[in-house]
């Protein structure tokens, strides 16, 4: 303890001297008396108790994102929806001016320890957490020391409700880093950071776990991370071995103990498991948490918080099957949305004006206008970025050319005109954190959509900074069009084209296996929608990985199981056996990249499944091995 105590006292001033560079010759800004400090169940009602959760997701929860969730929901209920930040690196946030200005903005300008404050007069408030519009927000940061987490935290706490510790990490990144989950051996470290926020910030600090190797031990690591003095504890139900395609299903009974072991008076926020508006109030209900968090499931559908339309009252944004047992928001009206709030809020100009989105029993002569001239050949961009055109099968069978359209190049979607936004040059639009995060986002909205389109897919691939505006309007253009001949397919045929061409092969597939708890036939079967609706990707578990060859036993696996096979143990289900109990062994899956521990596969046709695999896998966009820790 005391070896870690002279470190703690060494990074104390070392990122005081960091903090002080600014200090020392900046203008000091009149401060107002501290807001009071709530705790623990006081602190939550007074945010609103919140009951949904958007959870921090690195480099993928960040501002616009949260805003395009806040959307679905009545104006009057967007303040009850709490966000967190992506995860920032908390001594990266306090050394590097460029890491914390590029991932934070709260204000215009570089944020440093004096700048202006909401309590100020001179405060001016600009996107992150912004009183306004983006409130309740929980600041998260991964850290293994006291000092650099709190400095990190002081910086950011004029401008959020609460810093958040991210002990779930599972990565190798975060292995390597020693934060995350990889500090769950270390409970006295977990003591000391949560502790140290508690005692010496402003607001509360929260702190988000995975589950142990027992329930008694993960009760005992609640009890340590409350005692520190968290107000809230959210509680993800996979252990840290759970990640990619060893993910598996998060166990809601471990949440559950912890509600009926802890102080009544205890925050628990859940999170795992959630795939669709109806698993909201499941979670709640199984673990008896305050709360429900979800993470990809959020990615997938920004609007899975928002009660779904009542029947008859769908317009055009929201799908409903014609026996209406399946619905969902329509994928061109939530990339609209989401383009509309780039421009909005991180471009500062008008949206184009757009068509309303279309509905059977529309005109359509534009869909024909639309096939002939939205789309021209401009062999430069394919020259410097990307691949050689290829030739795919467009909906109606014909070849058609991934290309540019017309509207890339278009003054109206000049992302540096007509905006009222005096700090957006090129720079800042190559580094904004909302416009670096838009082709991740948009592979997941339409993760299904692109395997039945693959144009759109190569469209997307070349579309990698948001600063290139035109290009994703090229791409809503399509999607709107798509979209368009998918719902007039769906009519002409009654309803056929998805109701038995594809449901009832999932039917069967879930026949065969009913009585396996290994199958994730029937998860496919309750949340397949039509490829026109953003829907959740569901994971194969670890049982059908490993015999997909998406899942590899490591050598130490694979010798174990010929030792037990040669004595005469048998073998041909102990692959499936090593996978479900020795998740923890293959260290190499933390090697994978990024988009390969995040995809996972779907139907498609046409090849559409291994190609936008194989694509993804080799696009170079920054994202993170963690969805959410």
């Amino acid at each position: 303890m005391a070896s870690h105590s002279a470190t703690t006292a060494s990074s104390l001033t070392s990122a005081a001297a960091n903090l002080g560079a600014t200090e020392a010759n900046a203008t000091t800004t009149p401060r107002a008396p501290k807001r009071t400090k709530l705790h623990g169940r006081a602190f939550y009602e007074s945010i609103g108790s919140p009951k949904y959760i958007v959870a921090p997701m690195v480099d993928q929860s960040e501002f616009a994102w949260r805003m395009l969730t806040r959307s679905f929901l009545p104006a009057d209920e967007q303040h009850k929806l709490l966000c967190y930040t992506p995860m920032f690196h908390a001594r990266l946030f306090t050394e590097a001016p460029k890491y914390r200005d590029s991932h934070f903005q709260p204000i215009r300008g570089p944020l440093t320890a004096d700048s202006p404050r909401p309590d100020s007069s001179d405060y001016v408030p600009f996107l992150d957490g912004n009183p306004e519009f983006d409130r309740s927000l929980f600041v998260q940061f991964c850290a293994n020391d006291p000092a650099y987490l709190l400095s990190a935290a002081k910086l950011v706490a004029p401008y959020c409700d609460a810093v958040d510790l991210n002990l779930g990490c599972p990565q190798g990144i975060a292995k390597r880093g020693q934060y995350g989950s990889f500090l769950q051996e270390n409970q006295e470290l977990i003591f000391e950071l949560i502790n140290t926020l508690h005692k010496e910030l402003d607001i509360p600090v929260t702190a988000k776990i995975r589950i142990l190797d027992t329930k008694e031990a993960t009760l005992k690591y609640a009890q340590n991370v409350l005692r520190a003095g968290a107000s809230i504890l959210t509680v993800h139900g996979r252990r840290r071995e759970q990640k990619g395609h060893q993910t598996g299903l998060a166990d809601w009974e471990y949440i559950r103990y912890l509600r009926e072991n802890l102080p009544k008076e205890t925050v628990i926020f859940a999170n795992g498991n959630i795939l669709q508006h109806a698993d909201l109030e499941k979670c709640l209900a199984a673990t008896g948490a305050d709360g429900v968090m979800s993470a990809e499931g959020n990615l997938s559908d920004p609007g899975l918080f928002a009660r779904p339309p009542a029947v008859g009252e769908e317009g055009r944004e929201y799908w409903r099957s014609k026996d209406g047992s399946r619905g969902g928001w329509r994928v061109d009206a939530v990339l609209r949305r989401y383009l509309d709030i780039i421009y909005k809020y991180v471009l500062e100009q008008q949206p184009p004006v757009r068509r309303p989105l279309f509905m059977p029993g529309d005109d359509v002569a534009w869909l024909e206008e639309a096939s002939s001239t939205s789309f021209e050949t401009t062999q430069a961009n394919d020259d410097s970025e990307g691949p050689a055109r290829k030739k795919h099968k467009s909906a109606n069978g014909s070849a058609s050319t991934t290309t540019t359209t017309t509207a890339a190049s278009s003054s109206s979607l000049n992302t540096t005109s007509n905006s009222n936004n005096p700090h957006l040059d090129k720079k800042a639009l190559q580094t904004s954190p909302n416009l670096v995060s838009m082709q991740p986002h948009c592979f997941h909205l339409l993760r299904h959509f692109v395997t039945h389109h693959t144009d759109v897919r190569d469209l997307l691939a070349r579309a990698r900074n948001g600063s290139e505006i035109g290009k994703y309007e090229a791409i809503l253009s399509q999607v709107e069009r798509k979209v368009a001949l998918g719902l007039l397919e769906y009519e002409r045929t009654g309803g056929s084209s998805f109701d038995v061409d594809v449901l009832e092969t999932l039917y069967q597939e879930t026949e065969d296996s009913k009585d396996d708890p290994e199958s994730s036939a029937q998860a496919r079967r309750e949340n397949k929608r039509p490829w026109w609706v953003v829907q959740p990707i569901i994971r194969p578990l670890p049982k059908e990985a490993l015999a997909k060859g998406a899942l590899q036993l490591s050598k130490k696996e694979l010798k174990a199981q010929a030792a037990k096979k040669a004595a005469g143990g048998g073998g041909g289900g102990d692959a499936e056996a090593t996978v479900a109990s020795n998740l923890g062994s293959k260290e190499k899956e933390e090697k994978k990249t990024a988009s390969e521990e995040a995809l996972v596969p779907v139907q498609g046709q046409n090849g559409g499944e291994t190609a936008v695999e194989s694509l993804e896998t080799t696009t170079n966009y920054p994202k993170s091995e963690l969805v959410s820790g």
